[in-house]
Parts: C-alpha cells; structure tokens; sequence
C-alpha cells in the first residue's frame, strides 16, 4: 500500500525531497503543491510521477503525511490554509527552521485545528540524490510506529538521525549550513589547482573525487579522521607541511566558530 506524502512548497528543499523520493521510488505517491507554476513544471518534467497543483487545501485531502516546507513566517498561513482537510490521521511535519513544536502545536491549537502526531525534520538538500543528513525529533507522545514511519521515510533519501530537539539545531548547522562549507573547500581546494596548473573543470574534479574518497573511507572503516591522517602523513612529508600550515592559520578554531554561528 502506498504512502500518499503531500509536500507544501517547490523551493529548493521540498523540490528537492520531491526528486529523491521519487528517484528512490519506493511505494509512496508524491504531491507537490506551490504557488509557482515554473518551479511545479519543473518538478514535473524531472518526476512524471509526482503530482503537482497550487490548492494546498486539496493537495492535503488524500496525504497521509503532509510535508510543510515553506519559510518560517508562512507556516502558519499553511496551517489556516490546510485546515479543512487535516485529520487525525494524518502526520504533519514542519521544516522551518527555528519553528520548535511547541510552535506548531500552538498554531493548531490557536486554529482549532484536530489533535495529530507532528514533527520537526531538517534535511539537507541532497536529499534530492538520496544522500541527506536528516534530523528528526516528534512531539510528545506520538506513537513509536508513527516515528519508525518518518524515520524510514527519510531513510530513502539518506542517513537519518532521531534525536531530542535541542540537537536539531545544532544538527542544521553541521547538515544543512555545513554542505555550504563543505562546497567553499572544495572551490578553495579547485583555486589552489588552478594556481598549480589545473584547468578548472579538472581541479574540481580532483577535489570532489578526493573529498568522496575521504568520506567513504571513514565510513567504511570506521576509523577516527586523525588515524586515518597518520596513515598518510610521511615525516617530513608534503602532508605534514601542508597540515601544520592548516593549523599555523587557524583552520580548526575557524571551522568551529563557522558552525557556532548560528547558537
């Protein structure tokens, strides 16, 4: 039996959920409602099999998990929208950023809205190739089998974690501002190429086949960064030059701050 997921908003994120989703294509049936029709055409063309409208009321009518990702100041203008059709039954989940779930619970409360299992999510945008960083964290009392649901939902579009809201935002700042930083070190990384000779195009292809190799092999071996460091570092080598430059300048007190920002 398929899960009918409504997602509220063509931006870059619920566009990007659309994607994976669909890619991942795995018993769900996908909505997409917006008030964009170049952003919901385009959602379109890349998925055949996603719905799309601009009625978010009926969007939600058949959803049995109704996705919010529309900017802070707009959810609860979803809420008052979506009303008419929100039942029980139904699972709704907010990605806007700093809206807590005593937020959300007291806009559908202020609204009259029926008693539902409600979440906070931030996923990232590479959900749309199925390699998220999700962070999930449920209101109080929602059933255990309602957060395995969302869980293996966001599963299909990456690595989820369940954690206790306090850690959300935290979360959001390694995740979703932290693939931003991750992309400034590889262009860093492609502009030292160049200087080195590197037509562009070949640098960034070095960097991002050297920042994937980086990553999968922490993933599958396990290993803490630093002895995987030492296993490449020669003494007297370029590596261990190149590190102590890194930290003569300040890099990892800088990396730290960069993601404090937003605390």
């Amino acid at each position: 039996m398929k899960t009918n997921i409504t997602i509220i908003g063509a931006g870059n994120i619920g566009g990007a959920l659309a994607r994976g989703w669909s890619k991942a294509g795995k018993d769900t049936q996908i909505t997409v409602s917006g008030v964009h029709w170049e952003k919901l055409n385009k959602i379109k063309d890349d998925c055949p099999d996603v719905d799309i409208m601009t009625d978010d009321c009926r969007a939600v009518k058949a959803a049995d998990i109704i996705i919010i990702a529309v900017k802070p100041w707009q959810v609860e203008t979803v809420i008052t929208d979506i009303k008419p059709n929100l039942t029980p039954d139904k699972t709704l989940i907010s990605l806007a950023a700093g809206v807590t779930l005593d937020d959300l619970q007291a806009m559908l409360a202020k609204h009259e809205c029926p008693e539902l299992p409600v979440f906070y999510v931030i996923p990232n945008i590479a959900a749309e190739f199925c390699e998220s960083m999700t962070f999930i964290t449920a209101a109080n009392g929602v059933d255990s089998n309602i957060i395995n649901k969302v869980e293996d939902l966001f599963k299909l579009v990456g690595d989820v974690f369940v954690c206790a809201e306090k850690l959300v935002a935290p979360g959001m700042l390694m995740a979703s501002c932290g693939i931003a930083y991750v992309m400034r070190f590889l262009r860093v990384q492609t502009e030292a190429g160049v200087e080195m000779g590197f037509y562009p195009k070949d640098a960034l292809k070095i960097a991002i086949q050297t920042m994937k190799g980086a990553a999968e092999l922490l993933h599958q071996t396990g290993e803490h960064p630093e002895a995987a460091i030492d296993r490449v570092t020669t003494p007297g080598g370029y590596t261990i030059k190149g590190l102590n430059e890194m930290d003569h300048a300040g890099f990892n007190s800088a990396v730290i701050r960069v993601f404090k920002t937003g605390l």
